[in-house]
């Protein structure tokens, strides 16, 4: 198939994305990318927030359910690849659209990155001589077999979405259900076996976390919620996105709050959570849940490499969901000119996003050279793995707060936009004639998405610097590229939004909603044809 046709105006043409996406495998993706975070987060969380941990991971669940809501509703009402960058586009223009783009781009591309190699630790679990292969480069030590791995399974993803959607979606199915099983299991047998309600109470009331360390623990949590993204990414590939995206988000919040909360309220009731050498995640940082597993009675015995192998899986199906939201979202943004159209190019045997896959896999594989080669000691324990993190929670929460806004905006500016899922509580209010629902759990979220943005910029040193850094360096790119096409740099090139609707709606067989938004349209035509 040759590229798809971009007009004057900027608008698109046919997506060549096939449809292959089932609810299933829209939850799955969801799954995937946010199921495999508690792996990271939870003992990071604990050594910050102390007894407060259960409320760091509450505080910020309520901000990823709200978040949650919003991608259900734009989602749906704008069944597109580009999520995030996209909604911004259509509501803020250009600029801001290539903004909110460049930091889930970071986002992607570090989830490839970091989620790979923590995933080779979990399986070398089962390859005890793996530790011992190093290599003294400088004050460095490298683990080169560590290493080979973590490259040869960030090509084994390529090979997988390169494939198409239905080989990385049946990839993602089938791994999510073993890990969902196996957390199941631990939470159940933990809870059953060895929880104690009373050290809950006292973990809460003898070790408080301060103001500071309780906004480090909760930006920190933030990271357990990061992955809503994908189910939008996957959009313009999924069967009746207006019914399947509001059913799958709303599953996924549910049960990722549920993992989410009950490991942190389980690791309260099994270990205490004092400051340093006090707290039971003290040395265990990078494996939590594991730590969790090896002190439940019964299980315990096969516990930790049970652990060690759910962990394994469930954070690579995570780094796999990060190529495919990395392909799309630059695929959507050459589309709309915000990258130049050399990443528009669609594989004419597997009808994938072949370039954009190769190129953003390539940038992590430069993302993992760098956590092995920085001096530290091994990949888990280095600065580059340190920076990661905290980009990983720079980039969510940038693009969010934009999400959010234009989630606000895009209720006045495209009122006509049949929206087959609201975000709860709207009041209605009359803006230039039309009567709008205004958003005010949207605006929560906002301020929620806001309140973590800037505890990540107040407790995460390398963070609010590399992560602006990243954003600014893009933004001069972008300049430079759109100057050399004579596009406006900071304005926007004209797009015919309406016609653009009407055919993403067509191709997503939702004639329902395609007849609500010509009616609409209509009726708007004939009010202003009315006028004097």
């Amino acid at each position: 198939m040759a590229d798809p046709p971009t007009s004057s105006t900027g608008t698109i043409g046919v997506s060549e994305l096939r449809r292959d996406v089932s609810v299933w495998g829209s939850y799955m993706w969801g799954y995937a990318d946010v199921g495999a975070d508690i792996y990271v987060a939870l003992g990071i969380v604990a050594l910050a927030a102390l007894g407060f941990t259960p409320l760091a991971f509450l505080a910020a669940g309520l901000v990823y359910a709200m978040v949650g809501l919003c991608y259900a509703e734009l989602a749906s009402a704008y069944p597109v690849a580009g999520g995030g960058q996209y909604f911004a586009l259509r509501g803020l223009g250009d600029l801001w659209g290539f903004v909110a783009g460049s930091a889930l781009l970071l986002d992607y591309t570090i989830d490839i990155a970091l989620f790979t190699v923590i995933a080779f630790g979990y399986f070398n679990f089962f390859l005890p001589f793996a530790e011992g292969l190093t290599i003294h480069i400088g004050p460095t030590h490298v683990h080169w077999f560590w290493l080979l791995e973590t490259l040869a399974g960030i090509l084994v993803l390529v090979w997988m979405n390169v494939r198409g959607i239905k080989v990385s979606s049946a990839f993602n199915n089938f791994l999510g259900v073993i890990a969902i099983i196996g957390q199941a299991i631990i939470v159940i047998a933990g809870f059953s076996l060895v929880w104690d309600p009373g050290l809950v109470v006292s973990n809460f009331t003898a070790f408080p976390a301060t103001f500071g360390d309780f906004a480090l623990g909760s930006s920190l949590a933030i990271i357990s919620f990061v992955g809503l993204e994908s189910i939008s990414q996957v959009a313009q590939e999924t069967r009746r996105p207006a019914t399947i995206i509001p059913r799958t988000s709303i599953g996924l919040i549910l049960s990722v709050l549920l993992f989410a909360l009950s490991f942190s309220i389980l690791a309260a009731g099994m270990f205490h959570l004092g400051p340093g050498v006090k707290n039971g995640f003290y040395g265990h940082s990078g494996d939590p849940v594991a730590w969790i597993a090896q002190h439940i009675p019964v299980i315990g015995v096969v516990a930790a490499p049970l652990t060690a192998l759910i962990g394994g899986v469930i954070v690579f199906i995570s780094a796999n969901s990060g190529v495919v939201s990395a392909s799309r979202l630059t695929y959507s943004m050459s589309q709309f000119k915000l990258l130049p159209l050399w990443f528009n190019k669609v594989s004419k045997k597997y009808s994938t996003p072949t370039r954009t896959i190769v190129v953003f896999s390539g940038v992590a594989i430069i993302q993992t050279l760098i956590a092995f080669f920085t001096p530290g000691g091994s990949a888990t324990s280095n600065g580059a793995i340190e920076l990661l993190t905290d980009l990983y929670a720079f980039g969510a929460t940038t693009g969010y707060l934009i999400v959010f806004v234009s989630l606000i905006t895009l209720r006045f500016k495209d009122p006509y936009t049949p929206r087959p899922y609201h975000m709860p509580l709207n009041f209605p209010l009359t803006y230039r004639g039309t009567i709008i629902q205004f958003p005010v759990l949207g605006v929560f979220g906002l301020v929620g998405v806001a309140i973590t943005w800037f505890e990540v910029i107040l407790t995460h040193p390398l963070g609010r610097i590399a992560g602006p850094a990243w954003v600014v360096l893009c933004g001069l790119l972008y300049m430079l590229y759109r100057r050399r096409q004579s596009l406006p740099a900071a304005g926007n090139v004209p797009r015919d939004w309406e016609a653009a609707q009407k055919r993403v709606l067509q191709e997503a067989e939702e004639y329902e909603s395609l007849e609500a938004y010509e009616a609409a349209l209509a009726e708007r035509d004939g009010v202003l044809a009315a006028q004097p």
